[in-house]
């Protein structure tokens, strides 16, 4: 999978819905809320809950710093899809 998949934009967190994140070179789906990630095996995600693995705080921390502000990709608007991350 790459960073510019549009699958990406319509994957979601099977436990919590949200958005997730590529990990390039991992190859996974990250979810920094739940610190959750999310095997891709042959360039399919791997979304069932019992798929997931949780990451330790050192893991968790070591991610956040590889990613772009707020855990998302730069191009992505914030929660709401709005700009400004309100309500539409």
């Amino acid at each position: 999978m790459k960073p510019d998949d549009p699958l990406l934009k319509i994957l979601v967190c099977p436990i919590d819905k949200g958005p997730l994140t590529l990990l390039v070179p991992d190859d996974v789906l990250y979810n920094p809320r739940l610190r959750r990630r999310y095997p891709i095996l042959d360039g399919i995600p791997q979304l069932l809950p019992s798929s997931g693995e949780q990451v330790t705080d050192a893991e968790h921390d070591a991610i956040l710093r590889r990613l772009p502000p707020h855990g998302r990709p730069a191009d992505e608007p914030p929660a709401g899809g709005h700009p400004t991350g309100a309500p539409r």
